[in-house]
């Protein structure tokens, strides 16, 4: 018996260790590289913006948007989860959150006037990449 248990804790070590050699490594992707794959590029993109969340400041992008009905996508990598907040003047248009394990979130927006566009991503879950389009719905 001691023998079996030994060798299910060198089998759990082994697990262990190849989860974390796995782990992307934030400090050091190539973040165009990994927008490339984990977020492709698409027709109508009026917005986009990709990069690191280093600690727990906001990144934040403003971009001049016309008036019209749009689908927003976020993609993060690297643990935890990933935040973009969409606001035009005063006014709250989105709050996206994406799990960071590459799979995108989306959702569609309606901007009722032409204007500046803030975009803001953040994260409490440190060191991540992120990446966001802003893309005219079809």
């Amino acid at each position: 018996m001691p023998r079996a248990l030994s060798a299910v804790v060198a089998a759990a070590v082994l697990l262990g260790v190849s989860g974390c050699a796995q782990k992307l490594s934030v400090e050091n992707t190539d973040v165009p590289a990994w927008k490339a794959t984990a977020l492709p590029s698409a027709s109508g993109i009026l917005a986009e913006d990709a990069g690191k969340i280093l600690n727990a400041r906001p990144v934040d992008h403003t971009e001049y948007v016309p008036a019209g009905k749009y689908t927003l996508t976020l993609v993060c990598d690297g643990g935890g989860k990933a935040f973009l907040a969409v606001r035009s003047g005063n006014k709250e248009i989105a709050d996206l959150g994406a799990a960071c394990y590459g799979t995108a979130e989306s959702r569609k927006i309606t901007l009722t006037e032409s204007g500046p566009l803030q975009l803001s991503a953040s994260s409490v879950d440190a060191p991540l990449i992120y990446a966001y389009q802003l893309v005219t719905a079809g």
